[in-house]
C-alpha cells in the first residue's frame, strides 16, 4: 500500500517544526543541559513520536504501527550507543560543554539528510537484489559479536580516516577553545577542534548509518515506516546526549544489550525468507531485552545489606 501524500507532509511539518524548537528555539542559551532538563525533553520528544505512531495506525493500520514503534525503538536504542562515542570525541578533543551544542546541531542536520539517502538506497537494493538482506544481517551479526569482544573500547580520532584527510588539508590548531571552525595565526587559516570533532562526528555517522539502516530494514521495507523511525529516533538528540553525559555510568549493561538486539535482528534478517517472526513478536523481544539491561543495570550499581 502506498503511503498517501498527506502522511508525508504531516510528517515533513513535524520535523521541520520540532527541529526548528529543538536546534534553534531551544538552543538560544547557549551551554551545557542539567539532567533534569535534558530528561523533560527526551520525554517531549518521545511523547511526539508515540503520539505519531498513533496516527499512523489510525491511517495505515496496526501492522504499520508496530513496525514503526518496533524501528523506532531500534534506532533510538543504537542512538543511544552512538551518543556515548560522541561523548569519548568530544572528550579527546577537549571540547568543552558550552562548545558541544553546536557540534551536534550539526551532526543531527547530517543525520537527517544521510538517512534519507541510505535508507531509499537500502531499499531499493532489497528491491533489486533480494539476496542482499542476508549480506545486510551478516552485517548486523558481525557487529553484534565485535560491540560484544570488544570491551572498554576507545574512540581514536587519528585513525579516523576523514581525520587524516583534514590534517593534510589544512593544519590543526589543537589548544584553540573557541567556538569557530576556524582561525587565522600570522595570515595561516588553521582549523579548529571544534572543526575536527564535526568531521569525525559527519564520518562517525556514516559507519553508524551502515548498522542502523539494515537493523530497521529487518522490521520494515516501507520507505515511510524506515524514514519517519529513524528521523524520530534523531530528533531529540541533543538532550539525549546531555542526559547520558550525565549518566552514563548507570548504564552499563546497556552496550551488551544493544549488541544482543544488533545479533537477534540480524538473524531475523537471514531467516526472514524462511521463518516469519511476527513484527509484535519482534517488538516484545526488543523491549524485554532493554528493560532487562537497564534492570541489571541499576541492581548492580546497588549495594544490599543483609
Amino acid at each position: 500500500m502506498e503511503t498517501p501524500v498527506a502522511m508525508w507532509l504531516m510528517f515533513w511539518v513535524i520535523v521541520i517544526v520540532c527541529l526548528f524548537i529543538d536546534l534553534i528555539v531551544s538552543n538560544k542559551n547557549q551551554g551545557s543541559i542539567n539532567t533534569k532538563k535534558a530528561s523533560i525533553i527526551v520525554s517531549v520528544w518521545t511523547a511526539i513520536a508515540i503520539i505519531f505512531g498513533s496516527i499512523i495506525y489510525i491511517w495505515l493500520g496496526q501492522s504499520k504501527a508496530l513496525e514503526f514503534f518496533t524501528g523506532y525503538i531500534v534506532e533510538y536504542s543504537l542512538s543511544i550507543d552512538n551518543m556515548f562515542v560522541f561523548l569519548m570525541i568530544f572528550s579527546f578533543f577537549n571540547i568543552p560543554k558550552q562548545n558541544q551544542l553546536k557540534v551536534l546541531i550539526y551532526g543531527i542536520i547530517e543525520a537527517v539528510i544521510l538517512r534519507f539517502l541510505f535508507v531509499f538506497v537500502g531499499i531499493g537494493l532489497i528491491n533489486a537484489f533480494s539476496w542482499i538482506i542476508y549480506l545486510f544481517g551478516i552485517i548486523l551479526i558481525y557487529t553484534s559479536v565485535k560491540m560484544m569482544m570488544q570491551k572498554n573500547k576507545k574512540i581514536v580520532p587519528e585513525n579516523n580516516i576523514a581525520y587524516k584527510i583534514l590534517r593534510k588539508i589544512i593544519p590543526l590548531d589543537n589548544n584553540n577553545k573557541t567556538k569557530s571552525f576556524f582561525v587565522k595565526k600570522d595570515k595561516v587559516l588553521y582549523a579548529t577542534p571544534m572543526f575536527a570533532a564535526v568531521v569525525v562526528i559527519e564520518m562517525s555517522d556514516i559507519i553508524f548509518a551502515v548498522d542502523s539502516i539494515p537493523a530497521v530494514l529487518s522490521i520494515s521495507v516501507d520507505p515511510y515506516i524506515v524514514y519517519t523511525s529513524n528521523i524520530f529516533a534523531i530528533i531529540g538528540l541533543r538532550a539525549l546526549y546531555f542526559l547520558l553525559s550525565n549518566l552514563a555510568e548507570k548504564f552499563k549493561f546497556l552496550k551488551f544489550a544493544i549488541a544482543i538486539i544488533l545479533l537477534f535482528v540480524g538473524f531475523k534478517m537471514i531467516l526472514s525468507h524462511f521463518i516469519d517472526i511476527p513484527t509484535l513478536l519482534s517488538l516484545l523481544v526488543i523491549i524485554t531485552i532493554l528493560l532487562s539491561s537497564i534492570i541489571a543495570s541499576k541492581y548492580s550499581n546497588t549495594k544490599f545489606d543483609f
